[in-house]
């Protein structure tokens, strides 16, 4: 995107926040880097570059603007729509692997050389993957000073920093403003803080338009009894990150998502956010996908009926597989029922003063010490369950945000008791493949022969060639047809 100068000016000069995350705008004459919709006059053409991610901005030699805040735009939908190697690093630098395992510990989860995956991420990106992390730990960090009264030496260890001087060096070079001069800009009174202590009030950005209906509507309806609840208009889980537990509250605003986060230790703030966005598919490019379902005259009427749609995720891959091989070829509430046997029996307890929840999804290593006799479901679904458990627990299936789509589909389908339908949802759902069909689910099929689209799976999948590559958007819209409580906000 950020090579093609002519449809970048234009962008700019029509301040289309479209665009926003996809490419970065620096300013030759005055040294700034801005997002595409920055609200200020556009500088001329000739005085314009353009970039692929702050880190390289910020690698030039140009600071943030304090207008637009292009540090705060949505991520690029460039990084959840591919598996290729740069896709897969760029999301495993959002989950915080380099500021806990170093590049070599980023290289090593790949599978590449150091020294590849520098050079691959520069090819496209411009800057390395040190430079990306320590753009995204002056975001947090920006986000620690401007939402909590944590003292500036503790938000500097919390965002990452390995020392209070690199800190305030990065985040001078980055916003132009000291660490205490940027909180001396925020009001003295501020209102918007959460009452809660230990919790953190955030704006999750995304590209308009959102559908919340069926995105918090399926979170709300699936949700496992003490691990996740929908409460006071929010979606509330707990969360396992890497340095210890936290709770999140989403609540769908009409220009971000409101989130509430209580983390253990404030060090997992960047995965914590990450996960969210994942969850709530918040990088997506709703305009992209909506233009290219309309081709097809018969999803049309359902796309103009309800645009910007999106997939709900997961924050947790491991957890979303165990809970498609319970919900196989049963209710909704019964495999809620499942699931919330094993976190009460399996689960690691959680206190929860604001609401109802009470422990984190079990860890595979605990599910597969559990005595299969045990379990209350059929004996098939039971050795399936324990075959998965098992393998996840051995570290032979791995499921995670650096996954190669194709070989985690291969893995999944060699394991007993896992067919089409239960690996193409863990493909949409946990790895967050946007072209994951479903052409044997009840609900699509019924959809189809409602809409007059073929009824069978085969000629279905034919037609949906046509919709390529977001047929996982297109199941969204094929459920939506139903009256199940997975396509409503709850009241």
């Amino acid at each position: 995107m950020h090579t093609d100068r002519e449809h970048c000016v234009r962008a700019v000069q029509s301040k289309d926040a479209r665009f926003d995350g996809w490419f970065f705008t620096a300013v030759l004459t005055t040294r700034i880097y801005c997002r595409p919709s920055c609200p200020v006059v556009p500088p001329k053409p000739e005085n314009m570059t353009f970039y692929a991610s702050a880190a390289a901005c910020q690698q030039a030699g140009f600071r943030a603007c304090k207008r637009c805040r292009p540090d705060t735009s949505p991520g690029s939908p460039e990084w959840s729509g591919r598996a290729d190697l740069v896709a897969r690093a760029m999301r495993l630098i959002a989950d915080g692997v380099v500021d806990r395992e170093g590049v070599p510990g980023l290289a090593a989860r790949l599978g590449y050389s150091t020294r590849q995956v520098e050079r691959h991420l520069r090819a496209e990106l411009g800057a390395g993957p040190l430079a990306l992390a320590r753009a995204q730990r002056a975001q947090t960090a920006r986000v620690l000073i401007e939402t909590t009264r944590l003292p500036l030496a503790d938000v500097a260890f919390a965002a990452g920093f390995s020392s209070v001087r690199s800190f305030n060096d990065t985040v001078r070079e980055v916003f132009a403003l000291s660490p205490t001069e940027l909180r001396a800009r925020l009001p003295r009174h501020d209102h918007t803080a959460p009452a809660t202590p230990g919790t953190l009030r955030l704006r999750l950005p995304f590209r308009a338009p959102l559908h919340p209906d069926n995105l918090f509507g399926h979170l709300a309806a699936t949700a496992v009894p003490g691990v996740e609840e929908w409460r006071d208009g929010a979606y509330r889980r707990t969360l396992r990150l890497p340095y210890g537990h936290g709770i999140v509250a989403l609540a769908p605003a009409p220009d971000h998502v409101d989130c509430r986060l209580t983390l253990g230790d404030l060090r997992d703030l960047t995965v914590a956010i990450s996960r969210c966005r994942r969850l709530l598919d918040l990088d997506a490019d709703p305009v992209a996908v909506d233009d290219q379902l309309r081709t097809d005259p018969l999803l049309a009427p359902l796309v103009d009926k309800a645009p910007g749609r999106r997939v709900p995720r997961t924050v947790d891959e491991a957890e979303f597989a165990v809970r498609a091989v319970l919900g196989q070829q049963v209710s909704t509430a019964a495999a809620r029922t499942h699931a919330a046997r094993l976190v009460t029996a399996h689960g690691d307890p959680v206190d929860d003063p604001a609401g109802g929840l009470t422990h984190l999804f079990p860890e595979p290593a605990a599910l597969a010490a559990v005595d299969p006799g045990t379990l209350a479901m059929p004996g098939t679904r039971r050795a399936t369950l324990t075959g998965l458990v098992g393998r996840l627990a051995d570290g032979s299936l791995h499921l995670g945000v650096e996954s190669d789509w194709a070989e985690a589909r291969a893995t999944l389908l060699a394991l007993p008791g896992f067919g089409p339908w239960t690996v193409d949802v863990i493909a949409m759902r946990a790895l967050g493949d946007p072209d994951a069909f479903l052409p044997t689910d009840l609900g699509v099929r019924a959809a189809a022969r409602r809409l007059g689209l073929p009824a069978t799976p085969a000629a279905l999948t034919a037609r949906a060639a046509a919709w390529r590559p977001w047929r996982a958007y297109a199941v969204q819209h094929l459920w939506a047809t139903d009256s199940h409580p997975i396509n409503f906000l709850p009241a």
